[in-house]
C-alpha cells in the first residue's frame, strides 16, 4: 500500500524540524511567545515522533500492510492536522469560526491518537532480532 512508509514519515519529520525551528527562532527574535503550544508540537508530534517512527519502519518489517498504512497516513494527517488546528484556534491569525478551527484541532489530535494506538498494535505483531 505505501512502497516507502520510512521516506515519508522521514520527509515529514523534516518538514516539521525545520517549521519547529523556525518559529522558535521567530519567538526568541520577536520576544513574543504566542507560538509556543505548535513550536513544541511542531518539534515533538511532528519532528521527533515521525523521525522515530521513520527508523522503525527502516528497522523493522511490520506483516500487516494495511495497519501499516493506516498508521502511516494517520500519523502524516494528524500531525498536520494537530499543529494546524492548533495555530489556527490559538494565534487566530485568520478570521474563521472558532467551531471550524476546534474541529480541526480536535479532529487532528484524534487521528494523531489513531496513529499511535496502529503503531502500538503493530509493535506487538512485529518479530525482534
Amino acid at each position: 500500500m505505501i512502497k516507502n512508509p520510512s521516506r515519508l514519515l522521514l520527509i515529514l519529520s523534516g518538514v516539521f524540524g525545520l517549521i519547529g525551528a523556525i518559529l522558535g527562532a521567530h519567538m526568541a527574535g520577536s520576544g513574543s511567545y504566542a507560538f509556543r503550544p505548535v513550536h513544541a508540537h511542531s518539534l515533538v508530534v511532528g519532528w521527533l515522533s515521525l523521525f522515530c517512527w521513520a527508523i522503525f519502519y527502516k528497522v523493522f518489517q511490520p506483516k500487516s500492510p494495511f495497519l501499516t498504512a493506516l498508521h502511516v497516513w494517520s500519523a502524516a494527517a494528524g500531525s498536520i492536522g494537530l499543529t494546524l488546528g492548533m495555530w489556527l484556534y490559538m494565534v487566530q491569525p485568520f478570521e474563521l469560526p472558532q467551531l471550524l478551527t476546534l474541529i480541526l484541532y480536535i479532529g487532528g489530535g484524534v487521528t494523531l491518537l489513531i496513529s499511535f494506538a496502529c503503531f502500538f498494535i503493530l509493535t506487538l505483531f512485529t518479530e525482534t532480532n
